[in-house]
């Protein structure tokens, strides 16, 4: 296992020397806790927060993988409400982190939690570590969700859960103790945790780091890595792909080999065709295979990976826009209007359903609902929320199949294959039509070169008329870099209004303009839209232009 940020002292530990320092961060765990305990995991990318988790594992006790406190209040926040809703005993951290880390804890009021950090020789003496009884039910880990439709909650994942998604991932793509895991993505990111470094680790295998603003940073270096470190299985979210087809030079394409390259999964946000379109043809010179590309589908309430088919061209499906607005999953051929969905590919160890998520009736192929899943990997639970495990986790459908889990995606099953179209919260139904954001969103910056590279936000606001109906405005929240000219950014958000128009035949109440940076987002990179609404609607946004028709501008007056 290695950790990589392109700096001479880039860290290696063999196998032998991360179970050292796991035993050792276990027997100081185990003289300070009690087995079933929860431990917050507060670290930078790298080799020593692997050594904590497994610590975790081999002491018995519960790992709870957080993002660092940060400088901002909603970062400081969430770590907070996890620390709270965890009921962290311990909190594990490194020696650079460690002053940042007390100093929040001390603010929080945690002093009495037992804190220390893991890579000093004196912490503990590895061999004083005691297995633990365990079996495949034991919780092996709290992954607290990213929190994109709501407040973040602890998925309850357990050794047997870590187990079968291993398998479930590793299976369909014929991935062996050969194979050679890496990528930026976050380790306290389901995808980062369960997609990339749990399998590796599982085999046997190899697996190398990336720190995710190292990636942010330096696009390219992602790409190297893969070279210089001959990857096989390195994944990314969609917008990390469009991020490199549009930025990365051509000076920083000379050299690459990525002909190796055998896994391209993309995964956690929704796939977009032209996206894998774009990337081949951008790094074809590099030697990247179309037939690398892996669409996954997958979520934290079901461990991470549920469904996905490869090597393999990506499977993509035309599909009637009118008709997908109605719930109807129709495909079109030749040149007809339409909307390109990626397959997701097969999901063998899963029970799949599509369901009606207003009647819970199960769907026939060819209509549009929610996916529910059922199968070994699907979790436990939320830790300490029974309400909300009953709801998602205990699902039910009308025809009285039980056990399901309520995955909260929009999609339907083609050819036994996942495609789906959005998320169930975040849907925008504008006079009867059903529109997804994500598709606006993607469409804006194909079409206006001033916001490449950045993010926007498509949501809608509710608003009451004179009869007592209520109607959704449609609102665009974008990303604008630099600085210009207030008759620049007016014709800027006209022209998006046009697009909107054009593309979606939809009508967009407003354009908010805000900095770089301004876009709310996850800590895995999920755009936030409903925090998005609701900082608008209370005035919380930095914004450097808005276009507002009459309706909108009363309820942001109001």
């Amino acid at each position: 296992m290695k950790s990589l940020d392109g700096a001479p002292e880039d860290d290696t530990w063999t196998y032998a020397e991360l179970d050292a320092e796991a035993r050792k961060a276990a027997a100081w765990l185990q003289a300070h806790c009690a087995t079933g305990d929860r431990v917050l995991l507060l670290y930078p990318e790298g080799l020593h927060f692997t050594a904590a988790f497994l610590g975790c594992l081999y002491a018995g006790m519960v790992a709870v993988p957080s993002s660092l406190p940060g400088q901002y209040v909603y970062q400081r926040r969430r770590v907070t409400a996890i620390a709270d809703d965890a009921g962290a005993s311990a909190i594990l951290t490194d020696t650079a982190t460690l002053p940042s880390v007390r100093e929040w804890a001390e603010a929080e009021g945690r002093t009495a939690t037992a804190l220390a950090a893991t890579d000093t020789t004196a912490l503990a003496d590895p061999d004083a570590w005691i297995r633990p009884a365990q079996d495949r039910d034991t919780l092996a880990l709290l992954q607290y969700t990213s929190g994109s439709t709501g407040d973040p909650k602890g998925v309850m994942v357990s050794h047997g859960n870590l187990l079968h998604n291993a398998m479930c991932l590793t299976k369909p793509f014929g991935i062996t103790d050969r194979g050679r895991f890496g990528s930026w993505i976050p380790h306290y990111h389901d995808m980062g945790l369960m997609a990339l470094i749990v399998p590796p680790l599982l085999l046997g295998g190899a697996c190398v780091l990336m720190s995710p603003t190292t990636f942010l940073k330096r696009p390219h270096w992602w790409l190297k890595m893969i070279d210089v470190y001959d990857l096989d299985w390195s994944p990314a979210p969609n917008f990390a792909y469009e991020l490199c087809a549009r930025m990365i030079t051509d000076e920083q394409l000379a050299g690459l080999d990525l002909s190796r390259w055998t896994y391209a999964p993309n995964g956690s946000e929704p796939v977009q065709a032209a996206t894998l379109t774009a990337f081949a043809k951008r790094f074809a010179p590099a030697g990247f295979r179309g037939d690398a590309f892996a669409p996954c589908y997958g979520l934290a309430e079901s461990t991470v990976f549920v469904s996905g088919t490869g090597p393999r061209e990506p499977v993509v499906r035309r599909a009637d826009a009118e008709a997908l607005a109605n719930d109807e999953f129709r495909v079109v051929e030749g040149s007809r209007p339409g909307r390109d969905v990626v397959s997701n590919g097969r999901a063998d160890e899963y029970d799949v359903r599509v369901v009606d998520p207003r009647t819970l009736e199960p769907l026939p192929e060819g209509r549009v609902g929610e996916i529910w899943l059922r199968g070994p990997s699907v979790a436990h639970g939320y830790w300490g929320n029974d309400a909300a495990t009953r709801e998602v986790f205990r699902a039910r459908t009308a025809d009285g199949q039980e056990g399901f889990l309520r995955t909260g995606d929009l999609g339907t099953l083609h050819h036994d294959e996942i495609l789906t179209t959005g998320r169930l919260k975040e849907v925008l139904i504008i006079r009867g039509r059903n529109l997804y954001p994500q598709d606006i969103e993607y469409e804006l910056r194909a079409q206006h070169a001033e916001l490449v590279g950045l993010f926007g936000a498509a949501f809608s606001v509710p608003y009451r008329q004179d009869t007592g109906a209520t109607e959704n405005l449609l609102v665009i929240a974008h990303e604008l870099r630099g600085r210009h000219a207030e008759a620049d950014m007016a014709r800027l958000a006209s022209d998006i209004k046009r697009t909107v128009s054009r593309e979606f035949g939809a009508s967009a109440s407003g354009v908010v303009l805000v900095r770089r940076g301004g876009i709310r987002r996850t800590t895995s990179g999920k755009i936030q839209r409903t925090a998005m609404r609701d900082l608008l609607l209370a005035g919380g946004l930095n914004t450097v232009h808005l276009d507002a028709d009459p309706k909108l501008r009363t309820l942001l007056d109001a």
